[in-house]
């Protein structure tokens, strides 16, 4: 099975990194986030990957050319031009690189990588999200369900504290404020490849706001429900909130 996974859009609400590099290279300890959402996959098995470029695609181009040298410490003849790899750390992953454009909605880009997935059911996700979900029980829930796409529908992470309040008078502070009913869409979905006729229907698509709803009125749209870790990097917050966890090696998502 592939991976596609969107790697073009600007991050602006991240701008503090974005100005140098796209959101999918902002790095969570010494690897960028993208490598943390590859590495997720290829633990379930998944290592073949599709990777939609758009804003500042080069950098992400640059990253993989020299990939095993990021990854490595290295002993280099200026004279010879000889490298010599100390402690690679390196992957078996098969990565195709397509640029997408810089003003295409995220459907489009998906769209435009139709050549590059082939005929088989594959794994669609952005390029700044992670989770602990189990990928198998995924696909089989996906399976059974027979539905064109499988979204995976998560409690969203709280953002800010939360004040209990009674008869105008603050009781107490709470650091949670998700309702353990309250569900959103995660960002990973297992997508049948028959969605490219669907995509075909619009112009410049957009993933969330036409082909979504457009699959979930014609009930061709299963939510697959996590209740484990999930998060979504867009703040600077939320880089410091996942490097942390990376620092501590306690990193749910690799586990």
């Amino acid at each position: 099975m592939k991976a596609v996974i969107l790697a073009g859009g600007l991050g602006s609400r991240i701008s503090e990194e974005t100005y140098l590099r796209p959101k999918p290279m902002v790095m969570i300890g010494d690897k960028p986030i993208l490598w943390h959402i590859m590495k997720k996959f290829s633990s379930h098995g998944i290592r073949e990957f599709v990777i939609c470029l758009g804003y500042k695609g080069e950098v992400i181009k640059e990253y993989f050319l020299n990939f095993k040298n990021y990854n490595a410490d290295f002993r280099i003849s200026t004279k010879k031009g000889t490298i010599e790899l100390y402690g690679e750390d390196s992957e078996d992953w098969d990565v195709t690189l397509i640029d997408t454009g810089p003003d295409s909605n995220t459907g489009e880009r998906l769209a435009r990588v139709k050549n590059y997935v082939q005929d088989g059911t594959f794994y669609f996700t952005y390029g700044d999200g992670l989770t602990d979900q189990n990928l198998q029980k995924t696909m089989v829930f996906h399976n059974e369900m027979g539905k064109l796409v499988t979204l995976t529908a998560v409690n969203p992470p709280a953002r800010y504290g939360a004040v209990t309040v009674t008869s105008g008078i603050v009781k107490s502070f709470s650091e949670k404020t998700s309702s353990p009913d309250s569900l959103i869409n995660g960002g990973f979905f297992l997508v049948n490849p028959d969605i490219f006729e669907t995509l075909e229907k619009f112009d410049n698509p957009s993933w969330e706001l036409n082909v979504l709803p457009y699959l979930a009125e014609n009930q061709d749209l299963a939510a697959f429900e996590h209740h484990g870790f999930w998060f979504a990097m867009d703040t600077l917050r939320d880089k410091e909130h996942l490097e942390i966890l990376w620092g501590n090696k306690s990193a749910p998502w690799l586990k």
